[in-house]
């Protein structure tokens, strides 16, 4: 079975989804263990949702140069102050049933409980790069996905646009505290003191 899931994770998004449907459980019958136990195994990264996986594209050269130098200036600020920072890879346990795999997430403090070791069950602020493939998903489903499980900040990152927006949780919904494009600084409306120049972010290579 490890032979065939890493054969299928060479092959294209289509094929691999293919791959799912006659050899690994048929959507919505997925449980939470099984995705796990995937995700354990799989180059590709998935998401999962009441018993349905969502396998996410591949990212690309831009898509990881925006990313490795935010999580390089989250790191910078965060961790000196005893918070801990990661990267795409690392599940989040919304809720029961609903898993996400943020491009970035932390927490305030690395003696979080929150932190376990094959996932973690909440952060502090999560941070999605927008995909060509389907930008809906991180500028409209994550966010909900995001504020139901009770995460204060969500930052959306988009090269699209080359345009940062900002979410500030209040009660059990998003508001936006800004959208900001080149020439504009992003401040972080949780992490006092933390901001970004947006060309810099955009032009990052």
């Amino acid at each position: 079975m490890k032979i065939a899931v890493k054969k299928a994770m060479r092959g294209s998004t289509r094929a691999y989804n293919e791959f799912l449907r006659h050899v690994l459980p048929e959507q919505g019958c997925w449980t939470e263990e099984k995705y796990l136990w995937l995700t354990d195994h799989a180059r590709r990264l998935a998401e999962f949702t009441d018993g349905f996986i969502e396998v996410l594209p591949m990212p690309t050269d831009r898509h990881q140069s925006v990313l490795g130098f935010l999580y390089t200036l989250f790191t910078a600020f965060i961790e000196p102050l005893g918070g801990k920072v990661h990267f795409s890879g690392l599940r989040l346990k919304v809720r029961e049933g609903k898993i996400r795999e943020p491009d970035l997430l932390l927490v305030k403090n690395r003696k979080d409980p929150r932190r376990q070791d094959r996932f973690w069950l909440g952060a502090d602020l999560t941070l999605e790069v927008v995909s060509k493939d389907n930008p809906r998903r991180d500028l409209v489903d994550k966010r909900h996905d995001y504020a139901e499980g009770g995460v204060p900040e969500y930052w959306i990152v988009n090269p699209l646009k080359e345009t940062i927006i900002i979410y500030r949780l209040h009660g059990k919904r998003y508001k936006k505290r800004g959208e900001f494009g080149r020439g504009e600084v992003a401040t972080s409306a949780t992490l006092e003191g933390f901001s970004v120049k947006v060309d810099e972010v955009f032009d990052a290579d």
